[in-house]
């Protein structure tokens, strides 16, 4: 009985030096546990605050981005209104309409051996122009418009051969720009 007593205290001094070695383990691994949870919510605060810097830095970049494309687009649509007023000038002088009875329109009659005034009003090169840029811009599958008495024929051919507008393949009587943008 000795014996098993001897035995029993020391695996009672045995284990309670276990059990000590344990709660150390196990105070040190929650110490680190703690250590960890702080670090670990001092890196989510870090988490957070470059988001929301990235956030700021976003919309101030994208409301930058955004006056400077405003900025760009009010410039060409600038551009846009000069050149076109730029070909609206140039083509009322250098391109007029003949006037009724003027020599320009007595020699293109007289060319088709024709003696008739066309049946409509006649429309200006710009005009023209105008009317094949919104097709083509328009209906680009079905660019063609049909000539009419209000196109005056020197113009027609002046585009034609200077290779500006194109006939249809198949209907002498239609035209469309010529795709420059392709």
């Amino acid at each position: 009985l000795q014996k098993v007593m001897n035995d029993l205290e020391m695996m009672l001094l045995t284990l309670q030096s276990k059990n000590k070695q344990l709660e150390k383990n196990l105070k040190r691994e929650e110490q680190w546990h703690e250590e960890q949870e702080q670090l670990l919510d001092f890196l989510n605060g870090i988490e957070k605050e470059t988001k929301a810097q990235v956030q700021r830095s976003k919309k101030r970049l994208n409301t930058g981005a955004f006056h400077e494309l405003q900025n760009k687009v009010l410039k060409v649509k600038t551009y846009k209104k000069e050149l076109l007023n730029a070909l609206g000038e140039f083509l009322e002088e250098h391109f007029p309409l003949p006037e009724k009875g003027g020599n320009a329109k007595m020699k293109w009659l007289s060319l088709q051996n024709s003696s008739e005034e066309p049946a409509g009003e006649l429309i200006t090169l710009n005009e023209i122009l105008e009317i094949l840029i919104n097709k083509l811009i328009s209906t680009p599958h079905q660019p063609y418009v049909t000539i009419n008495d209000s196109f005056w024929p020197p113009y027609v051919e002046l585009l034609l051969r200077h290779g500006i507008a194109l006939r249809h393949p198949e209907d002498p009587n239609r035209l469309r720009l010529e795709a420059f943008h392709v």
